[in-house]
């Protein structure tokens, strides 16, 4: 993706151990491999001879856990942690996940990753009979559901609670005797469970997390699906049979780690088709093919090599410069981009380009990496994207929300064009991303959520329909 003041953010990330012993450093590898799905907080809660006990703060994993005595004093043989990135609710202490809650006659934590389309309504009731949020994530209104449920086993109760709430969410809690695990309806947010080599399970975000504790890949959370798992095994239930997969089509293009796999694809190959497919559908008269580090390297990979024309290390970015390198202005901005991307000069000069890049969101910077190019020497630049123009805001766990941040729903790909000042500009077509993803279910947009860019949302919008309205409007005209 190109880089912008504000890129596009990464939902969360959230793992679970149970049968392990050092339960919290597994947890924290895992958590270690989900990095990329936010960088605002971290934590983890472990259960020790069935009591709970954690530590979360604001930071990067390895930040919250500085020092070594924050690991060492959690103890037991399961756990859930959590990586967060603020999509519903400030940026601060209380809203640090793992949640948990110490009540009189019970204890547990929950992870989450999305974002429920009714909260608002959700909280407004709860608060109406006398509920008291402690935070302002949008997370925290699954507790208060379960709590006024009037089922007498928990795993009713979570039942009952998760029919209440609308949208996207993968959900992980910890119990004194179980680890449970729940996805939403249409299986919007990513997750999967790997088997441990001591025999317990690892639950992830990603199956990069499963590699990274040796866990070996057992299966998908199917969508509606849920799952505890306890000393007994694994037992896979369902709060809901009213089931269909859009799975987002965000995690392929751009979220995901490449070496992980979602429902049975992997990440990096998917990127590298869609590449291909745009060279396919949008070829041009070039002299080599550059992408756009690091997301976007497959997809410009696999142009090159559908087009015929050389892959070339045009730029190159710096790694250590952290992903929260925010400025206040576009002076600022300009200069951060130069800090992070530089042209490599001997392989620019004198070409035309084909510049690859996986996704334009806001679209701020892009004129300026184009013109990073053409200052190195490039002859022609001409953009292509491995994604359709992303028009719609999304509801479901990533950081838009409103159309007026997307630079597709207020422009022309002419207008695009001359602002980045490209020689052309070109974006993959939907179809063009189906098949480069190749899933295959049967509904017409096989199992993915694509309503970032047609405006199709797979569920009902609750709290949003009026917003969504107006977007829909703008985006259709």
């Amino acid at each position: 993706m190109l880089f912008n003041e504000k890129e596009l953010s990464e939902e969360c990330g959230v793992f679970g151990i149970w049968g392990a012993e050092s339960s919290q450093y597994l947890t924290y590898l895992g958590l270690h491999s989900l990095q990329h799905r936010g960088q605002e907080s971290a934590g983890i809660v472990c259960n020790d001879s069935g009591k709970l006990q954690g530590y979360r703060n604001l930071g990067l994993l390895s930040q919250v856990f500085d020092k070594p005595e924050y690991l060492e004093r959690l103890s037991g043989n399961s756990a859930i942690g959590h990586v967060r990135y603020s999509t519903a609710g400030e940026n601060k202490i209380e809203n640090v996940q793992p949640l948990f809650f110490d009540f009189s006659n019970e204890q547990f934590a929950l992870a989450h990753n999305g974002n429920l389309t009714n909260a608002i309504t959700l909280k407004k009731k709860l608060e109406q009979v006398g509920d008291i949020f402690i935070s302002s994530s949008d997370s925290e209104i699954l507790m208060h559901l379960i709590r006024h449920s009037k089922k007498k086993l928990f795993e009713d109760k979570i039942k009952d609670a998760l029919k209440q709430i609308q949208g996207g969410f993968a959900y992980v809690l910890l119990t004194k005797g179980s680890l449970i695990v729940a996805l939403d309806s249409h299986g919007l947010r990513p997750l999967s469970i790997g088997k441990l080599p001591e025999g317990g399970y690892a639950v992830a975000s990603e199956t990069c997390a499963l590699d990274a504790v040796s866990a070996e890949f057992v299966r998908d959370v199917q969508p509606g699906e849920l799952i505890i798992i306890n000393d007994d095994g694994m037992k896979i239930d369902h709060w809901t049979n009213d089931t269909k997969m859009a799975i987002c089509s965000m995690e392929y293009i751009y979220f995901a780690r490449p070496d992980s796999n979602i429902l049975g694809v992997n990440v990096h190959i998917s990127r590298k088709k869609m590449g291909i497919n745009l060279a396919k559908e949008k070829p041009v008269a070039a002299d080599i093919v550059v992408g756009i580090p690091n997301s976007s390297l497959p997809a410009a990979s696999g142009y090159a090599e559908a087009s015929g024309l050389p892959y070339e290390m045009g730029l190159i970015k710096n790694q250590y410069m952290g992903r929260e390198f925010i400025q206040p202005n576009q002076s600022l901005r300009e200069k951060s981009v130069r800090q992070k991307l530089a042209a490599v000069r001997s392989v620019i000069k004198g070409k035309k380009v084909v510049l690859v890049d996986d996704s334009i969101v806001r679209g701020t910077t892009c004129a300026y990496i184009v013109q990073l190019l053409k200052d190195a020497g490039a002859i022609e630049v001409h953009l292509r994207v491995a994604s359709p123009p992303f028009k719609y805001p999304s509801f479901y766990g990533i950081d838009i929300q409103d159309s007026k941040e997307l630079i597709a729903a207020q422009k022309t790909k002419e207008e695009m064009r001359q602002q980045f000042g490209a020689d052309s500009l070109e974006f993959l077509s939907e179809k063009g991303l189906i098949s480069a993803i190749g899933l295959n279910f049967d509904t017409p947009y096989q199992g993915l959520d694509l309503s970032y860019f047609n405006g199709d949302y797979p569920t009902p919008l609750y709290d949003y329909e009026e917003k969504v309205s107006k977007d829909l409007k703008i985006g259709k005209e």
